[in-house]
């Protein structure tokens, strides 16, 4: 079995782009895609895209380009003949409003927004996608073995309360719930931070501002997540803001919050004394 988040009908002789951002991410997933035999190929982006992911493929199987440039990347999915494409990697969200290259297709795209934010704007792109009759992929797929899993992962007791757990939880949902970011992070029933445009990193900074023995940061998920893209990660650069901003404690959705390379983020957390939950 390839991967429990692939479609039943996924052919693996057809060719899948992946649609790389920032990070080890799309890294482990051009080596897991690999592994299985299924033909890869990569579109990347300027300033965005790790050099050795892209130097990993030929020069024919990838086309690197400005983030933006819509019309380029749906031809790039053309010319490679791509039966599937993943979305893997952040794209430093400032870039989406600022320092932006849209081409006429993206252009016309962004105009026809109500509403601007990852959602919106990767859902926009999704759809384009699929007219080209190129099914867009659930983004954990090929990362079974990255997926937070239930229970205390770090092998010790968790030290949170479960009540202070259920709020972190409570709030980190309703958060999710109103579109304003998925994570957050609380203390003994009080909300110290939540995550917003600034992404995951600058929350943990402005949560460490306070106090944070007993502090609890919460990862989860949209109600109605779109599973193709924009889905939580937690990776080792997350674990490193948590360590230098004095917070001790992670709860991570099971099954739904993707762990950057689970093995190396459990084994620094030890080290650090951080403890992760995963949560169902």
């Amino acid at each position: 079995m390839l991967s429990s988040f692939l479609p039943a009908s996924f052919d693996p002789k057809r060719p899948l782009v992946l649609i790389a951002g920032q990070g080890i991410y799309p890294v482990l997933i051009a080596q897991a895609v690999r592994a299985a035999g299924v033909p890869l190929r990569l579109v990347g982006f300027d300033e965005e895209t790790r050099p050795d992911l892209v130097n990993s493929f030929p020069a024919d199987e990838r086309r690197i380009l400005k983030v933006g440039q819509l019309g380029a990347m749906l031809k790039a999915l053309e010319t490679f003949g791509a039966g599937y494409a993943l979305m893997a990697g952040q794209i430093t969200p400032r870039r989406l409003f600022k320092g932006l290259h849209p081409d006429l297709k993206a252009t016309r795209i962004l105009l026809s927004l109500r509403r601007r934010n990852a959602e919106t704007i990767f859902g926009a792109i999704a759809a384009e996608i699929e007219k080209l009759n190129v099914t867009l992929l659930d983004a954990r797929s090929f990362l079974d073995g990255h997926m937070a899993q239930a229970g205390c992962m770090t092998g010790r007791r968790f030290p949170i309360e479960d009540d202070y757990v259920a709020h972190g939880v409570h709030i980190a949902r309703e958060c999710a719930r109103l579109d304003i970011g998925q994570g957050c992070v609380v203390r003994k029933g009080t909300v110290l931070a939540v995550e917003a445009f600034e992404g995951t990193d600058e929350m943990l900074r402005r949560a460490g501002g306070f106090k944070t023995d007993g502090a609890l940061f919460v990862k989860t998920v949209k109600a109605r997540q779109d599973w193709r893209f924009d889905v939580p990660c937690f990776g080792l650069r997350t674990l490193e803001t948590m360590h230098e901003a004095g917070l001790a404690a992670a709860a991570l959705e099971s099954g739904k919050v993707i762990m950057l390379d689970r093995a190396a983020v459990i084994e620094q957390a030890r080290t650090w004394g951080i403890s992760l939950l995963g949560f169902e």
